[in-house]
């Protein structure tokens, strides 16, 4: 990846963010701080790791995503509208009645979305299906699932780590969005799961510890996770809650919670001042 390409991703990044903020201020609910933190994995995937096209989102020979953690949805919207699934403006209707974009992703709705998710926990495991499927089929696409620090409390990720160790899914790429706040308060008080790394290891994963917020590791993680063989990869990326808007950078309360329009335009003009800085230089 050279300098050229780092600046679209950080660019695009910054669109993210801004299109996750819109979609969860006209939607008067919503989930900004873990759709902020993972705003930068999402627009890896989408316009540099992935092997998709928006032209054809059922193409069978594509690479996969899951949204385990299925309620950072405005921030997945966002990158599936900015790659050109659907309009930008539909994120202006998110959570509306009658509207394509609903609080957590539905595959049968929104074009681009490989799995409907919500229910922590269960989207890793629809991942390790499709990396079987894909293994049984002889297919050579990847299957990638973003999960929660918080999520991974759940008994049924570590189910699912099992399964794809033992079925040794090297077409399988976890990525744990490291951000160490979830709704009831820190990840260490409420459950304390670390070591992470550690855990994975021992269910039989390849595991690289990055900053999610950094492209130049994150394209040297997914790169290495693409050579890695006979066995899964996860990615655990540390991040900030609530990246890129001041008030919201490591504050649980904005795990789940709408921004009002003063909030709004205060996010925003942070944004839009920081995508100006990023075009200029």
């Amino acid at each position: 990846m050279n300098s050229s390409e780092k600046k679209q991703l950080k660019i695009a990044a910054c669109k993210v963010r801004m299109g996750a903020i819109e979609g969860v201020f006209h939607a008067k609910s919503g989930h900004p701080g873990g759709s902020l933190s993972a705003a930068d994995l999402y627009t890896y995937l989408y316009f540099q790791e992935m092997h998709i096209d928006p032209e054809n989102p059922k193409d069978p020979d594509r690479d996969r995503f899951v949204l385990s953690k299925g309620h950072c949805a405005p921030g997945l919207y966002a990158a599936l509208a900015l790659r050109g699934y659907f309009p930008m403006d539909e994120l202006k209707k998110l959570r509306h009645i009658g509207a394509m974009l609903q609080g957590h992703p539905d595959m049968k709705g929104t074009p681009g979305v490989d799995m409907s998710s919500g229910s922590l926990g269960q989207g890793i495991s629809a991942a390790c299906g499709m990396a079987k499927a894909g293994k049984m089929d002889n297919k050579d696409y990847r299957v990638y699932t973003l999960l929660g620090d918080g999520e991974i409390e759940e008994g049924q990720v570590w189910e699912a780590a099992m399964f794809a160790g033992h079925q040794k899914l090297d077409n399988l790429c976890v990525i744990v969005d490291y951000n160490g706040l979830q709704i009831d308060g820190p990840v260490s008080e409420v459950a304390g799961p670390e070591p992470i790394d550690k855990k994975f290891e021992a269910f039989g994963f390849d595991v690289t510890t990055i900053n999610g917020h950094c492209f130049d590791e994150i394209e040297a993680a997914f790169e290495h996770a693409k050579t890695v063989k006979g066995k899964p990869c996860a990615i655990i990326a540390k991040t900030v809650k609530g990246k890129g808007v001041s008030f919201m950078e490591n504050q649980v309360g904005w795990h789940g919670t709408a921004p009002n329009a003063e909030q709004y335009e205060i996010a925003m003009q942070e944004l839009r001042k920081a995508l100006a800085e990023l075009e200029a230089e």
